[in-house]
């Protein structure tokens, strides 16, 4: 029988990854009603401007606010140049729109760094403490409080600053929203910024937990996505529990030989039973 504690501790710190990624999806969703594919890539490409100005003799700290500065602005300029013009769309229409935008910065990045096996280090790689038994790094400590702290601030900010019940209204009703005096474009805008923030900040912490690499980040944001639809799109703390239940699940099944190499379709079960959950019809007993 496997020791699965270590997978645990493992599989927390790479369920905040997604944490911070859902939340970024939901939060865009409800505030523009876009069902942002480009998530994973615009955090792949934040990695790889990080690890670029590492390798070029920069100094850490700064390589890491630049990617992510890189991953908010790329963020903010798809909203306001091709969101806006595909705003009147259906909601397919509008996702196959990022997943274009997601597979434009995939081939980006596949013809400017290639696939060579990378690792995105950071300093706090090299510091640790025992937890239950297994070592725990720094990096992984700070993933899970990030993780946790985003998911609070968030919700609150939703909840109580005027920007978020904004948002809030956006998501019940644009048009009406619009007519009450409500700029529209500017909270799509701030929208669109944070959900680059989150995605630039989960894509460096990924780069380092797992390995740097364009396909492989981008398609991080599948658990991403199966997490928001757990939330509906709609509810924090619902995705915060999916996400980290894929998270984790996915690290428990790495040492179990007959499912570990499968482990990967886990977002997917768990996305299909959560819409098999949404749909269940109530079952009437005819005496």
């Amino acid at each position: 029988m496997p020791d699965f504690t270590p997978f645990l501790v493992s599989g927390l710190a790479l369920a905040a990854t997604y944490v911070l990624s859902a939340v970024g999806i939901v939060v865009l969703y409800r505030a523009s009603g876009v069902v942002n594919f480009a998530q994973g890539a615009v955090g792949a490409l934040a990695a790889f401007i990080s690890w670029s100005i590492v390798e070029h003799g920069g100094p850490a700290a700064l390589s890491w606010l630049v990617g992510v500065a890189v991953a908010a602005i790329l963020s903010l300029a798809y909203g306001s140049v091709i969101a806006t013009r595909v705003v009147s769309t259906d909601p397919i229409t509008r996702a196959v729109a990022t997943l274009s935008f997601a597979l434009i910065l995939l081939g980006f990045m596949g013809y400017l760094w290639g696939e060579a096996p990378r690792r995105l280090r950071l300093p706090t790689d090299t510091m640790s403490f025992e937890l239950l038994g297994v070592h725990v790094t720094l990096t992984r400590a700070i993933a899970f409080g990030l993780g946790v702290s985003v998911t609070a601030v968030v919700m609150l900010f939703l909840s109580y600053s005027r920007m978020g019940l904004q948002m809030r209204a956006l998501a019940s009703n644009r048009e009406l929203s619009a007519m009450l005096g409500v700029r529209v474009f500017r909270i799509d805008g701030w929208a669109w910024v944070i959900s680059g923030v989150l995605a630039g900040v989960s894509g460096v912490l990924l780069a380092d937990l797992q390995r740097l690499s364009g396909q492989a980040l981008t398609f991080a944001v599948i658990p991403a996505i199966a997490a928001a639809v757990i939330g509906r799109f709609a509810s924090l703390p619902a995705t915060v529990a999916g996400a980290l239940a894929i998270g984790v699940c996915e690290a428990l099944l790495t040492p179990v030989p007959v499912i570990g190499p499968f482990r990967s379709a886990t977002p997917f079960i768990f996305a299909v039973g959560a819409m098999l959950w949404m749909q269940r019809k109530p079952v009437f007993v005819y005496r």
